[in-house]
């Protein structure tokens, strides 16, 4: 195993390494806690597939969250945090499914609304047959989803203790049980060391 300090930008580049590497549809998950910014790091990555031809969508996996009165039917619960608030079967459906090999391309890049609890009103798009989808969020692996390529951005927990704010501590044991039971670092195709996500590390 060597792990090799990059810049944010050489990250980036990878990452569009990996997937134009890849004909046909790709279906890319940046998978990472908050604090490792997948979101941020997909927004980079989009105008760097577009540049080199390939139409890319990025879907926000907080858009496929289950409505409030299931996923928090318990409370804040941990387990239900890993378990129970991904609306996987939406994903699969809308997103994953359609960007397939065999797939129409027809794609709903948003689901739901996890803030005013409704679906939103978005349009579906079209994704070409060269086109890529990029899922970013957290405690995407293990579950079984049809991805292509994974990439884990990966915390150690003290640092994702400290980066996380109060009122998301409670997270914390669901993402000790996720790297312990579903090993996301093990199952990704690359591992993004992201205790300081300004200065990433990757690990070979």
């Amino acid at each position: 195993m060597r792990i090799t300090p990059v810049s944010p930008d050489r990250l980036v580049h990878e990452v569009v390494e990996l997937v134009v590497a890849r004909t046909g549809r790709v279906r890319l998950a940046l998978d990472g806690p908050p604090p490792t910014r997948p979101q941020v790091l997909a927004q980079r990555v989009a105008p760097g597939l577009r540049v080199l031809g390939r139409a890319t969508v990025v879907v926000d996996a907080g858009d496929f969250l289950r409505p409030a009165s299931v996923r928090l039917e318990f409370g804040r619960e941990p387990d239900e945090l890993l378990d129970g608030f991904l609306d996987e079967g939406g994903i699969r459906r809308e997103v994953l499914d359609p960007a397939g090999p065999e797939g129409s391309g027809r794609m709903l890049p948003r689901l739901w609304n996890a803030v005013t609890d409704r679906a939103h009103r978005a349009d579906y798009t079209a994704l070409p047959g060269n086109g890529v989808v990029i899922l970013a969020g957290a405690l995407l692996l293990g579950r079984g989803l049809p991805f292509d390529l994974a990439i884990h951005l990966r915390m150690n927990a003290s640092a994702l203790s400290r980066e996380l704010p109060a009122d998301e501590q409670w997270t914390l044991p669901a993402y000790a049980r996720y790297e312990s039971e579903r090993d996301p670092a093990g199952t990704a195709d690359l591992v993004v060391l992201a205790d300081h996500p300004d200065r990433p590390a990757v690990r070979r």
